[in-house]
């Protein structure tokens, strides 16, 4: 299996996630390792329009934050997998995940026939 090149792509990814969660929140400082969501833009709205705006704003970056943090999460489990020795086994089975599979998705984490 060729780890390396997965592990490459992996880190690969989690920086290109860490930079897209950066467009839509911050991290949190009271939970570390967490994130929160942030409205794309904030201040003392006086229309009620533009509050509702803002509050649209801020759902909508909750929504792609959460999806992305759980992408991220999937990726940083990947990444400590290959630290264990445990990186490419199928977590259902415990058989060998396919390479295919782990080219397409290295953090899968399930072997073809137990998606």
């Amino acid at each position: 299996m060729k780890t390396e090149h997965l592990r490459k792509k992996l880190e690969a990814e989690k920086t290109k996630l860490e930079s897209e969660m950066g467009t839509v929140g911050r991290k949190n400082p009271a939970v570390p390792g967490d994130w929160e969501s942030i409205p794309s833009e904030t201040g003392v709205e006086a229309d009620l329009v533009d509050q509702a705006d803002v509050v649209t704003s801020y759902e909508t970056n909750n929504a792609i934050l959460a999806d992305l943090e759980a992408r991220y999460d999937t990726v940083v489990e990947a990444l400590s997998r290959i630290e264990h020795g445990t990186y490419g086994k199928c977590t259902v089975c415990g058989e060998k995940i396919e390479e295919a599979r782990l080219e397409a998705d290295p953090a899968a984490t399930t072997c073809v026939k137990d998606l």
